[in-house]
This record gives C-alpha cells, sequence and structure tokens, in this order.
C-alpha cells in the first residue's frame, strides 16, 4: 500500500513539473517543427507523453535515444510538433505556442514557416487587426494538444464558455471533473485580501479613487504608490529578475490598483507587467500563488481584470514580459 501511494504521489510531481515547463516557443521550419524541454526532476518519457501528447517512441527518435537509456537530468530535448499534437485550426484550443518576430519580418512570412497557418488565424488568436509586426515581439502560432495542459475537448463550446464565464468566477468556469474540489482557494483568498488592502487605505487615499460602483473605472498604464514600491524592491531597476510567457486574469473588485497572483514572488512583491505588443506597463501588487488547475497551466501570472484591461488586451490569455525583485 505505501509503495502504491508512492509511486501515485511521483506521477503527480511527474506531470506537475512538465505544467510548470517555460513559454513554448517554436523552433525550425515546415514539416520539422519543435519546441524544447529541459529535463527536470521526476520526468521521464511517459511524462512528457501525456504533458504533450506525443508517443514516448517518438520523443525517443527524434533525439537519437532509446527507451532504455532513460532521460539525463538537465538535457535539452527535441519534441516533435505533429498533426497529432499541434493544431492550427482556427478553434484549437490547449497551451499556445510563440513565434519570436525577427528584423523585418512579415506575418506571411511567419505563415510560409509555419505550416503555412492561416493569417486569419494568426490574426485572431493574436487580436490583430493588420499585418505589422514588431521586432522581439512574441506571436502565437498554433497550440499544443498535449494531456499535461488544457485538452481540445469540444473547443467551440470551451472558446465561448471561457470568455462569458470568467468575469464572474473565472475559477468556477474552469472546474473540470477530475480537478480537486478546494482547488479555487487562492483565488477566493485573493478576492479577502484585496479587501482587506481596500479598507486599510489612509484617508488621503480615499480622496484621489475613481467614483463609485456605478461608473466604469478608467483604467491608467501605472499606479503611482505601487511604482515607488517597486523602485524601492528592486533598487531602481538593479536588482530585478525577468520572466516572459502567457498571462490571465481574474475578477476583483479593486479600483485604482492592481493585484496578481504568482507562483514564485512572495506576497506583497510588486510586479512590472509589460505588454510587448504596444510598450503598456502597470505595477501589480502579489496576494497569492496561482491556482493547480488545467485552465492555469503555463501560466507565468494572472492580473486582475482592471490591471489587464490597462494594459490593452482583451484576450483571456496575453503574452507579457515581468520584472521583480529577485
Amino acid at each position: 500500500m505505501i509503495k502504491l501511494m508512492l509511486s501515485i504521489a511521483l506521477f503527480g510531481v511527474s506531470a506537475g513539473a512538465v505544467q510548470a515547463q517555460d513559454t513554448l516557443q517554436v523552433q525550425g521550419t515546415s514539416p520539422s517543427l519543435y519546441i524544447s524541454h529541459v529535463v527536470k526532476k521526476g520526468e521521464n518519457f511517459y511524462s512528457l507523453s501525456r504533458a504533450y501528447g506525443i508517443p514516448p517512441k517518438e520523443i525517443a527518435a527524434a533525439n537519437k535515444v532509446t527507451m532504455e537509456q532513460g532521460l539525463q537530468l538537465g538535457r535539452t530535448l527535441h519534441i516533435p510538433l505533429t498533426a497529432a499534437n499541434f493544431s492550427q485550426k482556427a478553434d484549437a484550443s490547449g497551451t499556445p505556442v510563440y513565434h519570436k518576430v525577427t528584423e523585418k519580418e512579415t506575418l506571411y512570412r511567419v505563415s510560409v514557416n509555419y505550416n503555412k497557418v492561416p493569417l486569419d488565424n494568426i490574426r485572431q488568436w493574436n487580436s490583430f487587426s493588420g499585418d505589422g509586426l514588431k521586432k522581439d515581439s512574441y506571436v502565437i502560432i498554433g497550440y499544443v494538444k498535449g494531456g499535461g495542459v488544457a485538452a481540445e475537448v469540444a473547443p467551440k463550446a470551451e472558446k465561448v464558455k471561457e470568455k462569458a464565464a470568467a468575469p464572474v468566477t473565472e475559477p468556477v468556469a474552469a472546474k473540470t471533473e477530475d480537478e480537486p474540489a478546494p482547488a479555487p482557494a487562492p483565488v477566493k483568498q485573493a478576492k479577502e485580501m484585496v479587501k482587506k488592502e481596500e479598507a486599510s487605505r489612509p484617508v488621503t487615499d480615499a480622496a484621489i479613487a475613481p467614483a463609485p460602483a456605478a461608473s466604469k473605472p478608467v483604467a491608467v498604464s501605472t499606479n503611482t504608490d505601487f511604482e515607488q514600491l517597486y523602485e524601492q524592491q528592486t533598487n531602481g531597476g538593479k536588482k530585478a529578475s525577468s520572466e516572459k510567457g502567457p498571462g490571465t486574469w481574474f475578477k476583483s473588485n479593486a479600483v485604482g490598483k492592481y493585484y496578481a497572483l504568482h507562483n514564485t514572488a512572495p506576497r506583497g512583491t510588486i510586479i512590472k507587467v509589460t505588454n510587448p505588443l504596444n510598450g503598456k506597463a502597470v505595477y501589480a501588487k502579489v496576494l497569492d500563488v496561482i491556482p493547480q488547475m488545467k485552465s492555469n497551466a503555463g501560466l507565468i501570472i494572472k492580473l486582475s481584470d482592471s490591471a489587464m484591461q490597462a494594459l490593452g488586451s482583451n484576450e483571456t490569455r496575453f503574452y507579457c514580459e515581468l520584472s521583480y525583485e529577485n
């Protein structure tokens, strides 16, 4: 019985490690596309197979190793992107795969390099109104459909459900049958902490607060109080760590201040969040960790809805760059 429990625990650890993998960036050109994965403790061919939706033998063959050899900790593997685990359909879902834009690169060239994905699909996934691309920005070119990330089950219905339900209670909309019931607790705690934060404001802060809830709050690109704290924590940016990847948002009643959920930054840390597509930035205060749910796989941050609006994004997921005290 003890051995069985230990086996189940190790299985959960290995799956969790794959879900925590950094942002997926495409490499190679059609038809030989792949992503890189650095082997972490507890991972094996089978856990990677579940996470990326590709048979373990194909992973071994792509990296010129045998199943018997196993995986070496810290080794960088090539994970092939095939029709079985990679979707470029308009209604695709799962974990986004990004391309980093080079100088003078066009949307058409990106399409040609990556299986001639339709231009309209790229525009839809990235909320583009035109064909202009900015150097060093990141563009979604498809989605990985692995079992360790959000599965592609009825994608059309899922997208409509996600957009409609997110402003109300995001954790409830994202819950699936195989998730533990207590999962939404961190977001609930985060909301309670927002209320406490707002209740403890000085009287002078109330004088500059926006109008009552009846009027729609106006989003601003920075927050003076949090920006000053960020400068203190990072010594003017000299002691800052950076991070890049996808983010999403949660519903908050906070007005005039921005809050965040993050897995490694301690509570109270101020994170500078930048949208590389338009250069807008906000300063958000960390309240808690990101809930361990399938819909949150691969995320590096969750922002309050007002902060997300200030970044100029209206998508469920958006690419962002983070900077915070190291």
